[in-house]
């Protein structure tokens, strides 16, 4: 047999798909960033118009009534003829990896832009669900508050966060974002307006919203803690070497071996490679007059990457610096951590910093906008972008089962508290024993935070990226973890339920009318596509 008949030809697809990854960062700098900036001012202008001349915090209310006629629309029509419902929020808005099929329901427009009031009194601040990550930092710093919970992407929305599930690194002092909702207000499925509070009557159903990704009601508003702070944050980077050295540093400094150690305001590590950490520690701090000079604007257009300017403390050694928090906040937003990267290796060469650096980061509205499904194909089975909750005290085989999986670096980690709430109390289970801090109702678990491109990808070896999500999630099952669902999830039925407990989510959704009204919640966030049969056709390297 010739090699011409071995080797199988190349489709136009394949070789389009080559020339594309060959030429990635020139087509992301040239055409991908220009046009994500022309396309974030004019999502700016959309939503100054709509905040100018269609909402105001005054006309909430109004806003309100009207979604509720929408739904009591709904329920006039025919049971024969009723779709589910969902919201009008195209799915290119969203930061889920995932498409459900929005065409296929019928759907509730819900233009809820507004912050709506800054209770001081009760550490609280009231917003609409489409208020963003941006809007409300912009908004609370320079009162001298932030979000108890704030996630680092400008772009997320605080009521997606709170149908979701959010972390960041307070978290090892509050836990998860749904820890720090007040209030949600809720549009039922008959069109009624409720407030569900954690003891109120309507208790169930506030223990039930967060993971339900808005297939129980319509949120229509949240009320969420704050907490005052500083102008700056004092960090302190720590490189630590040895995988046990830094694994038990960040459960000590966590809190996860002892309730009464005092912990730091800010706590994540970042890890380089199996061996290596920088632990990073936060204290809200004033800065001394002759530290001035210490001051680092980390989110300027000009400055390294984040993780790449905590890496190099790897190689000067342990050191701080004082951020300001808003900077702090928002520091992983110019990278998106470090997926940037994988679009333009060279995006943090201080030529194009200078240059180009103020186009980042390219709106994810953006690329979510114009990803056809080829490319979403492709995408998912090539790069890995996934958050998972698991217990710290096995750290050190989280680390290294995502290395045998997709050899991956760097990795992030962010501690958390998981309550304990009783049984069927939310999509949660409650902590093991074994993973409870001693003397309290809660275990210190961490987010792992895995994005890029494996590396069996990089260097063109053949990768199952469904096999290798696979074994990861069954990992994640057999020690009491979970997957933030905004990624793409590989389960069966079965296994969806065997991970989440739905016991409480199904009484919830059959007590307040969901069924046959809103998506299940496997249903909505299962990938729309068939990853099993998707992933066989890209095994091979291109």
């Amino acid at each position: 047999m010739s090699n011409s008949e071995k080797t199988a030809p190349v489709s136009l697809g394949q070789q389009m798909a080559r020339w594309l990854e060959k030429n990635r960062g020139i087509i992301v700098v040239f055409v991908v960033l220009p046009l994500s900036l022309f396309f974030g001012l004019f999502m700016k202008l959309r939503h100054w118009l709509v905040r100018k001349f269609v909402s105001a915090p005054a006309k909430h209310d109004e806003r309100v009534q009207a979604i509720q006629r929408q739904v009591q629309h709904w329920n006039k029509q025919p049971k024969a003829e009723r779709k589910l419902m969902c919201t009008a929020r195209p799915n290119w808005q969203s930061l889920s990896t995932t498409f459900f099929r929005k065409d296929q329901c019928h759907q509730i427009n819900l233009p809820l832009y507004d912050i709506l009031e800054l209770r001081e009194n009760q550490m609280t601040v009231v917003v609409e669900p489409m208020v963003s990550v941006g809007d409300v930092t912009a908004f609370l710093v320079p009162r001298g508050y932030t979000l108890a919970v704030c996630l680092e992407v400008a772009e997320a929305t605080l009521g997606g966060l709170a149908m979701g599930v959010g972390m960041t690194t307070y978290s090892h002092k509050v836990g998860l974002y749904q820890e720090s909702v007040v209030a949600y207000e809720v549009v039922l499925a008959d069109g009624s307006l409720v407030r569900a509070t954690r003891d109120n009557q309507f208790s169930d159903l506030y223990h039930a919203l967060p993971w339900s990704h808005g297939t129980l009601g319509l949120l229509v508003s949240l009320e969420l803690q704050v907490i005052r702070i500083k102008p700056h944050l004092k960090v302190e980077y720590i490189p630590v070497r040895g995988q046990r050295q830094y694994c038990d540093m960040m459960r000590d400094l966590s809190g996860a071996l002892d309730r009464n150690r005092p912990t730091p305001d800010y706590l994540e590590a970042t890890v380089y490679s199996r061996d290596e950490a920088v632990i990073m520690v936060g204290h809200f701090s004033d800065v001394p007059q002759d530290e001035t000079h210490k001051i680092n604007r980390v989110t300027r257009w000009y400055k390294p990457w984040f993780y790449k300017h905590a890496e190099s403390f790897l190689h000067t050694g342990r050191g701080y610096e004082y951020i300001p928090l808003e900077d702090y906040l928002l520091r992983h937003n110019r990278a998106i951590f470090w997926v940037v990267e994988t679009m333009i290796p060279f995006g943090n060469h201080p030529l194009f910093r200078w240059c180009l650096g103020w186009l980042l980061p390219p709106k994810i509205a953006f690329l979510k906008f114009t990803t056809t499904p080829g490319i979403r194909a492709m995408t998912f089975t090539k790069q890995v972008f996934q958050d998972i909750v698991l217990p710290m005290n096995q750290l050190e085989d989280q680390i290294n089962k995502c290395e045998e999986l997709f050899d991956l670096y760097p990795i992030l980690i962010y501690p958390c508290r998981i309550y304990d709430h009783g049984p069927h109390r939310g999509q949660l289970r409650p902590p093991r024993k074994e993973q409870l801090v001693p003397g309290t109702n809660y275990g210190m678990f961490n987010d792992l935070g895995v994005y890029g491109v494996p590396r069996p990808v990089m260097e063109k070896k053949k990768f199952d990226a469904v096999a290798a999500m696979r074994e990861m999630e069954r990992f994640t099952v057999d020690v009491g973890g979970y997957p933030f669902l905004y990624a793409d999830t590989f389960m069966t039925r079965n296994e969806f339920e065997r991970m989440f407990d739905l016991t409480g989510y199904e009484q919830v959704r059959a007590k307040y009318n969901a069924e046959g009204a809103f998506p299940h919640l496997y249903d909505k966030t299962k990938p729309e596509i068939d990853v099993v049969e998707v992933g066989k056709q890209y095994i091979d390297p291109l």
